[in-house]
């Protein structure tokens, strides 16, 4: 009698159970909960959050500004590259100008002026000796004396005369290529620096919400360390565990019919990832009568309107017909 009443008792249980599995594994149907690739945004070097532009749940725009960084030593090293570029580009005109400043090139000239005269000088006593000398008048030693005084004074007029052609030339040419490419170097720092600053004030990657806020302004943040979270509508995902015995009706590509309570009809994905391990059925989302049971994990990628459902949401993921046929 006992057992009859027992066996009573079980059936109703056992068809419960049933219906919960039917439930969750109807023709083509598996439980899951939407998830999100997120973004996590970070500056590119460390330094103190400046501005924070957004707040958690707002809606931005790819190149919308997010967040800016403060940059008090780059400013520094901006400034200190910008003198340094002016005052090579005033020791380059400097090299470019005279090597002497015109009141040197007059001195040079007035020497010029009184080498030239020595030598007219020199000239015209050479002469008035060498006609003595064919004369009579005259000794060779005095003719001698004469020819050696105009020599000497046409070669100091000439000394006097390349002085001034050295005075008003240029720096070598060695020189001021050395000082051109010292100013090539000196541009492409500051470029350096400019891509450095403006890196510093960091915009939206894509379009998408923010999902969290990690970091306030005035707060300290290191190098690819996230300031906060966004979340393209690209990257929501539908991850659900489909059990073996079904596995064969879940393809990479198929389509799948999203449905969820209180969300209107016709949201879709495809199925993006089929894991290649079985693992067991994760209690948050089946029944503690199935935790036993070996499921393979599967995620879909969402399409069009089931793009905006809000991330854990739980779901039922049905395969299309056409995936779900043999």
């Amino acid at each position: 009698m006992r057992r009859w009443l027992l066996l009573v008792l079980l059936i109703p249980v056992t068809l419960g159970l049933w219906r919960m599995r039917g439930d969750a594994y109807g023709p083509g149907a598996f439980l899951g909960y939407v998830e999100g690739e997120l973004l996590y945004i970070g500056p590119v070097e460390g330094e103190r959050l400046a501005r924070l532009d957004v707040e958690a749940g707002k809606e931005v725009a790819e190149g919308e500004p997010l967040f800016s960084m403060a940059t008090p030593v780059l400013d520094r090293q901006r400034a200190e590259a910008a003198a340094r570029l002016a005052q090579m580009q005033a020791q380059l005109e400097n090299l470019r100008a005279s090597m002497n400043r015109p009141q040197q090139i007059a001195v040079l000239q007035a020497a010029v002026e009184a080498a030239r005269a020595s030598a007219t000088l020199s000239a015209a006593e050479y002469e008035r000796k060498r006609i003595l000398y064919s004369h009579g008048n005259a000794p060779k030693s005095a003719l001698d004396q004469a020819v050696m005084a105009r020599d000497r004074d046409k070669a100091a007029l000439a000394e006097a005369e390349r002085q001034i052609e050295v005075a008003r030339l240029p720096s070598r040419n060695q020189e001021i290529d050395a000082a051109q490419s010292a100013i090539v170097m000196a541009r492409a720092q500051i470029e350096q620096l400019d891509t450095r600053i403006a890196r510093q004030k960091v915009a939206a990657p894509a379009a998408g919400v923010v999902q969290d806020i990690f970091f306030r302004a005035g707060e300290m943040i290191a190098a690819g360390q996230p300031a906060l979270s966004l979340l393209p509508p690209q990257n929501r995902k539908v991850r659900f565990y489909v059990p073996q015995e079904r596995l064969a009706a879940a393809k990479l590509g198929a389509s799948v019919a999203v449905e969820c309570d209180g969300c209107e009809k016709g949201l879709s994905g495809r199925i993006s990832f089929i894991a290649q391990r079985e693992e067991y059925t994760p209690p948050v989302i089946f029944s503690d009568q199935e935790r036993a049971k070996l499921v393979f994990k599967a995620e879909a990628r969402l399409e069009d309107k089931a793009l905006l459902l809000p991330l854990g949401l739980p779901v039922r993921v049905r395969l299309s017909a056409e995936s779900a046929a043999p």
